[in-house]
C-alpha cells in the first residue's frame, strides 16, 4: 500500500537526518560507558515515575522529585549525556511535529501538542 511505502520513506529519511545522526552518535557512546549508562537509565527512570504521578492527576514526593533534580544536576556535567538528552528533545520534536502535520490533514484533534 502507497502510504506505508512513504510512512518507509519518512523512516529513512528520519535516520539520515542530522539531528538522528547525533542522537544515534551519542547513544552509542553512552551504551559503551557503564556507569554513563547506569546514570542515564536512573535518571530517566524516574523522570518516568514521576510523569506517571503528574499525569494520574497525583503529586509526586519530595524525595523523588529532589532525587530527580541532583541527578539531573549531575548529569548535566557529562557532555555525552547532556548532549543525547538534548539530541533525544530534537528528535522527539520532529517527531512530534510529524505527527501533528498529519493529524492536521487527517483532522485528527492534535491541539495538545502545540502546548
Amino acid at each position: 500500500m502507497e502510504i506505508y511505502d512513504k510512512a518507509r520513506e519518512l523512516a529513512d529519511l528520519l535516520k539520515q537526518s542530522p539531528e538522528y545522526r547525533e542522537y544515534r552518535a551519542l547513544l552509542d557512546r553512552i551504551e559503551r560507558n557503564e556507569n554513563d549508562r547506569t546514570m542515564l537509565d536512573a535518571y530517566r527512570k524516574l523522570r518516568f515515575e514521576v510523569q506517571s504521578v503528574c499525569l494520574s492527576g497525583g503529586t509526586p514526593n519530595e524525595e523523588k522529585l529532589e532525587k530527580l533534580n541532583k541527578l539531573g544536576e549531575v548529569l548535566q556535567f557529562n557532555a555525552d549525556i547532556s548532549g543525547y538528552i538534548a539530541a533525544e528533545y530534537r528528535l522527539n520534536r520532529i517527531v512530534s511535529d510529524v505527527y501533528r502535520i498529519i493529524g492536521e490533514a487527517a483532522d485528527i484533534d492534535v491541539n495538545f501538542l502545540k502546548e
